[in-house]
């Protein structure tokens, strides 16, 4: 991070910057309700707040100035001020963060890489370019889940869109489907279920933490009813919702097979005895076409989240 010799002439005169805001704040107050009234008012707003926001950028950069004069603004104190969400924030405002695009994405992807590890996934950085985009390839999957493409993908997204929210778009190339055996629920249909609406929102699922491998619970998120159970380490959310009696699977928990491999996992409907694999997307074992309504989780060893489509009624 350059930090060239203070220029007294980019610093802001504090009495005038001082004197310019008391001005727009007194215009602000004064306005009328007539309509030219309220635009002068709204010009006077932004005004406003372009010239607080300079004064407390000046301010942030010069104390960074004097943190490095200081000989104290090492890579690991920019380490910590980059990992803090607040900090890091207000430094990308001003232009001040001290790491670049492509640093900050790859960041967001060692970041995310743990839990991606978890389906059987990795991804790989393509390209950023200085136009805003940013072109990413999924690598592996979930076990043959069906579902893990879109799961991983929105992760992904969402880790980047939170460390370089200046990145436009974000293209993902995501592995070729590969031969199995049994029904499965195509990646298509459950793409068009997560971009259904204005898109989908991560919502956190407060009562998983002590939710032990082998157990189940229905839950509300969001005024939505969901069924979430663990598998090993892993978590897995439906809709409570059976897909062949429409009723409720509480009362259902993951169990495995006989004769089934390891981290196998079935449900079985309360109401109508469909059986659904956990690790496929729900799909039913006793009737084609039939399955769950999968919803992606991510959990960063404390907290989980669901990630609800937007317009999904309750």
């Amino acid at each position: 991070m350059d930090h060239p010799a203070q220029d007294e002439q980019l610093v802001p005169d504090l009495r005038a910057t001082g004197e310019r805001i008391d001005a727009l704040l007194e215009a602000v107050a004064a306005g009328g309700v007539g309509p030219g009234n309220r635009a002068r008012s709204r010009a006077c707003a932004e005004d406003l707040v372009r010239t607080v926001t300079d004064l407390y950028g000046a301010g942030l950069e010069r104390l960074l100035e004097i943190v490095y004069d200081s000989g104290r603004l090492d890579e690991e104190l920019l380490g910590l001020l980059a990992a803090d969400e607040l900090v890091a924030s207000l430094l990308l405002v001003h232009g001040l963060h001290p790491y670049d695009v492509r640093t900050r994405v790859e960041q967001a992807l060692e970041g995310v890489r743990p839990y991606l590890g978890t389906h059987g996934g990795d991804v790989e950085l393509l390209e950023v370019t200085d136009q805003g985009a940013v072109r990413l390839r999924l690598l592996g999957s979930c076990e043959g889940c069906p579902s893990s493409s879109v799961t991983l993908e929105l992760a992904v997204q969402d880790a980047i869109e939170a460390a370089a929210p200046e990145v436009l778009t974000i293209e993902v190339e995501t592995p070729a489907p590969t031969a199995t055996t049994g029904p499965l629920i195509p990646v298509d249909s459950l793409r068009a279920r997560l971009d259904s609406g204005s898109g989908a929102a991560w919502h956190r699922l407060p009562t998983t933490a002590n939710l032990a491998s082998g157990q189940a619970l229905v839950t509300t998120v969001a005024d939505v009813e969901l069924f979430v159970c663990r598998v090993g380490s892993d978590l897995f959310a439906f809709r409570d919702r059976c897909g062949r009696c429409a009723g409720s699977l509480a009362g259902a928990g993951p169990v495995r097979r006989l004769g089934g491999p390891t981290g196998d996992a079935t449900l079985r409907c309360p109401g109508c005895g469909a059986r659904f694999e956990v690790r496929r997307a729900g799909a039913c074992l006793d009737q084609d076409g039939v399955h769950l309504h999968p919803l992606p989780v991510l959990t960063d060893g404390h907290e989980a989240s669901v990630a609800l489509p937007a317009g999904v009624p309750a």
